[in-house]
């Protein structure tokens, strides 16, 4: 009994010893640490405690909650093409609804964000929504011990990893944050506009003017998205993309993707389904269902969408939840009492201009970036 007493007030007192590993013995810790004193002055001894408790495992431990996701009935038949899968993955679980109602919410910052950034707030919402499930997800992982094991423990992104490392080390010193408490993604991403430490200084905003930057706070985060648009080359009142019909079922014979472009007369027998005032180069972008490809121009503002994440799919399913929830946000709050308007051009006819009336409600500050 003396002994089981012993062994538990040891493990009361000591949870490092038990469920930590130290990390500052490794040779290319110590390398780093010495770059961060010489380069940054960083105190070493300070790096060296950080590192010495570094978590086995980084995900948050979280208390089960029943989900309310609806499953999908096991008898129903679902497409299995690529498109077909990943925008299930992406445009479903009620996406567009909760997307309204972020974009009703915070209606004033994302109107002040499209006035000085051009970024239309349905796109800002979309992304926020596929990032972090408009606030609901922003991570279960402690930032730093994840990045710890990603930049030594192995692996051809080492050096990124490291990168993003040091600079997570010097934005919590920027902010005056504890870097242990930070929760992200499990390769390091941070908050409602999921950004990684690298794109933090560049990219990020105090757009509540408190002196702090939080992108798990809904202004900052806003903000944050429309001025990496911005700084990646978003073209203000242009379109993003439109699907467009060509012979066939599969379409073969050009290249399709972000990295290919075109211009619209050299394309023949490939055609908009709707009006499309774009007259610069565009991109094909193939969907690929499971008996049909989909065929999309896309424009240049398409791609600054895939500056944010490289891929012809994610900037797809941002372009279509964008223009789900605004439409949707159109039906729902559509007024002709207030004045304020906000559409892409592309979608501009005015004949059927619709205008808001939004209720402003004050925003909660929250403690982590």
């Amino acid at each position: 009994m003396r002994i089981f007493k012993v062994l538990l007030l040891f493990t009361l007192l000591s949870p490092v010893t038990l469920f930590a590993l130290d990390y500052s013995k490794k040779l290319e810790v110590r390398q780093f640490i010495d770059k961060m004193h010489k380069r940054y002055k960083y105190n070493s001894s300070y790096l060296i405690n950080l590192f010495q408790h570094i978590r086995k495992n980084p995900k948050v431990s979280q208390a089960k909650s029943k989900s309310n996701t609806i499953k999908p009935n096991k008898q129903r038949y679902y497409p299995k093409g690529k498109w077909d899968i990943y925008s299930r993955m992406h445009l479903e679980h009620n996406q567009t609804n909760l997307g309204v109602e972020f974009l009703h919410k915070h209606h004033n910052t994302l109107q002040k964000a499209y006035e000085e950034y051009g970024v239309p707030p349905e796109y800002i919402t979309a992304i926020i929504g596929i990032e972090s499930y408009y606030g609901k997800n922003i991570g279960k992982y402690y930032v730093f011990d994840s990045l710890t094991h990603l930049a030594f423990d192995g692996g051809k992104r080492k050096r990124f990893y490291q990168y993003q490392l040091q600079e997570f080390l010097r934005m919590c010193y920027r902010e005056q944050i504890e870097p242990r408490a930070v929760k992200g993604s499990k390769s390091g991403a941070i908050g409602l506009a999921q950004f990684m430490p690298s794109n933090y200084k560049h990219y990020a905003i105090d757009f509540d003017g408190d002196g702090k930057i939080r992108i798990s706070k809904p202004n900052d985060a806003i903000a944050s998205i429309a001025n990496y648009f911005k700084e990646n080359g978003w073209r203000r009142d242009e379109p993003v993309g439109t699907r467009v019909t060509y012979k066939g079922n599969r379409f073969y014979g050009l290249k399709t993707g972000f990295s290919h472009k075109y211009y619209r007369r050299d394309l023949k027998d490939i055609e908009p389904k709707g009006y499309f005032p774009y007259k610069k180069k565009v991109m094909l972008i193939k969907l690929e269902r499971e008996k049909y490809d989909e065929l999309w121009y896309g424009a240049k503002n398409f791609y600054v969408i895939t500056r944010y994440n490289h891929s012809d799919y994610y900037a797809m399913a941002v372009h279509q939840l964008a223009q789900k929830i605004k439409n949707r946000y159109h039906a729902k709050y559509e007024t002709p009492k207030n004045k304020r308007i906000y559409l892409a051009k592309e979608e501009l006819d005015i004949t059927k201009l619709t205008v808001f009336q939004h209720t402003p409600l004050k925003i909660e500050a929250t403690t982590y970036p």
